[in-house]
């Protein structure tokens, strides 16, 4: 016979601790914006848990240069490996999705690209002043890597004034 075993009260996990699962008519014009312009973020190559809210509101970190990265950190998780040549049209899909998303407020930040002389700052630039040509008075924030310590790259990126 098994030993009686005293029932201890079931622990609820706290409020802010569940999450709804990802859904509804913002989240997937997004998810098919995105899709449909082949284009990568963040929130999706990095696994954040918070895709779901951020989608659901209309939003989105565009992550340019491909979704592969050249380096291997221990704290992300973005894929790593091989990487093809930066596409000429990324920019211009940025831009057109930035476009049909109606957003006035944008995040761009992009894999590292130590295979690129500039580092990727010149499709940074470029996707910078695409977005401005077609949403004229969006916000533009970047969350650059480090260019490999090139003050040239960062002067490239400046340049394109982002926000």
């Amino acid at each position: 016979m098994s030993p009686v075993r005293e029932q201890r009260p079931r622990l609820r996990k706290p409020p802010w601790l569940k999450r709804r699962i990802p859904g509804g008519a913002t989240y997937h014009e997004v998810h098919r914006i995105l899709q449909s312009s082949q284009l990568h973020t963040v929130c999706q190559e990095a696994l954040c848990p918070n895709l779901g809210e951020c989608f659901s509101r209309g939003t989105a970190t565009f992550l340019i240069l491909g979704d592969r990265c050249t380096r291997n950190c221990r704290f992300c998780a973005v894929a790593h490996g091989p990487v093809g040549p930066p596409d000429p049209e990324e920019p211009g899909r940025v831009g057109e999705a930035v476009e049909k998303m109606g957003l006035r407020f944008v995040v761009i930040t992009s894999v590292t690209r130590d295979d690129l002389p500039d580092g990727g700052a010149g499709i940074f630039a470029q996707t910078i002043t695409e977005i401005r040509r077609r949403v004229p008075g969006v916000r533009v924030e970047v969350l650059v890597p480090d260019f490999g310590g090139s003050d040239r790259a960062l002067t490239t990126v400046v340049r394109a004034r982002p926000n």
